[in-house]
């Protein structure tokens, strides 16, 4: 009883270590480019740091909504604004702390003159800041500032196309 006992409780902090803890990339704008032209599937990129309170708080509805949505291939990448001394050990250790089971990147760039405008033309830089994507629909919308857990549920309703 005790060795079932203990390879249970092995086990479930072997899975919670391999779903928390990733190696925190670093991408530039460029990449992200990428990933949106390229992306198959309804795709939610939220832009945010670690010393961001309304994006710590907006982050867990996100991810909530993204699990109860994934039977229809929703999926999310959460691109960290940190300051480069953030980067990779202080964003690794956020993201550990509060559980993120999501993709998390850092993006390499300082200058919000020249990246903004390549997600949205009318992003100013300010955070969290959120693009949603369907190339299948051509559906796009981006939000610039916190989103609550109506609007939320609201946006990915457009996003699949749901009524």
């Amino acid at each position: 009883m005790m060795i079932k006992i203990s390879l249970l409780a092995f086990s479930f902090l072997f899975t919670m270590t391999i779903c928390f803890s990733q190696e925190i990339k670093s991408v530039k704008i460029a990449d992200l480019e990428k990933i949106i032209v390229e992306s198959k599937t309804p795709l939610i990129i939220n832009f945010w740091a670690t010393w961001c309170m309304p994006c710590i708080e907006e982050i867990p509805y996100f991810l909530e909504e993204v699990k109860d949505n994934r039977k229809d291939s929703l999926t999310i990448l959460l691109v960290s604004l940190d300051f480069k001394d953030a980067f990779p050990d202080g964003i690794s250790s956020f993201v550990k702390k509060r559980k993120f089971d999501a993709p998390v990147v850092w993006l390499d760039e300082t200058n919000a003159d020249y990246f903004c405008p390549k997600i949205d033309a009318k992003w100013s830089g300010a955070i969290p800041a959120t693009l949603f994507i369907n190339n299948k629909t051509g559906y796009r919308n981006f939000f610039e500032e916190q989103i609550s857990h109506e609007t939320l549920k609201l946006e990915i309703k457009a996003i699949l196309k749901k009524d």
